[in-house]
């Protein structure tokens, strides 16, 4: 167990300096004598978790990279996703949806329905316009931080589509709205994709500053007030910040 923790102390510490580390650095930052962090280095070397320039600095190695980009594209997000979809579900009793972005698209690739009745159009598989849904906002809001970045998302995928006589179609009012999405922490849907139907959303970070889906709430409007939303984004915002990081 002592070798395994040093071992794993030995790549935080090399993820932490990322041009280049030397041996007395590193014997200075986890207090391990220099003899014990040559040995654990050199087993490091051998698999690839570690390399050495010719400077003597240690780097993390490439194999640390490639497992980490292996296992962010094999990852089940239903499988990740679905003990907070379920706790949602049970403390609001509403259709509890989880999102992922395909170009101008929000793809569904998760969703659980309530005990009491609401009719919704998504189905798992299905797509909306990203723009005029919570789940989509909200990975957009943090897909594409800046105007530039709106304004280049739009140009390659067309105008923006009008859902509902509440869908925000100016380009102008999308970045406006996406901003205050990062600042509130949360994106809402006042009738925006469908008449008659609310919903709040907020994305999933998985160890990175893009979000890898969004989890949204939707209940009718009578359900959803402007007065229960708070309380039902701040649910939100905790359940998807719970979510186990790396």
């Amino acid at each position: 167990m002592e070798s395994v923790d040093r071992a794993l102390r030995l790549l935080q510490e090399l993820a932490e300096h990322g041009s280049g580390v030397t041996l007395n650095d590193l014997a200075s930052a986890t207090g391990l004598p220099k003899s014990s962090l040559h040995r654990t280095l050199g087993a490091l070397r051998e698999r690839g978790f570690a390399m050495q320039r010719d400077d003597g600095q240690y780097l993390l190695g490439a194999e640390s990279l490639r497992l980490a980009f292996e296992f962010h594209d094999r990852l089940d997000l239903r499988l990740l996703l679905r003990p907070a979809l379920e706790r949602l579900r049970a403390s609001v009793n509403e259709t509890v949806h989880v999102g992922v972005l395909d170009g101008p698209s929000v793809v569904y690739v998760d969703k659980l329905e309530p005990s009491r009745p609401l009719s919704l159009t998504s189905t798992i598989g299905g797509r909306n316009p990203a723009h005029a849904t919570a789940v989509g906002k909200a990975l957009l809001a943090w897909t594409y931080p800046t105007e530039n970045a709106v304004a280049g998302w739009i140009d390659r995928h067309g105008p923006l589509v009008r859902r509902t006589p509440r869908t925000i179609v100016e380009p102008g009012g999308l970045v406006r709205e996406l901003a205050r999405i990062r600042t509130e922490g949360f994106a809402k849907d006042l009738e925006e994709s469908e008449p008659g139907v609310r919903c709040i959303a907020a994305s999933v970070f998985y160890g990175g500053v893009s979000p890898i889906a969004a989890i949204s709430i939707s209940a009718p409007k009578e359900r959803l007030p402007n007065g229960t939303m708070p309380e039902v984004a701040a649910l939100l915002v905790r359940e998807t910040s719970s979510v186990a990081v790396p």
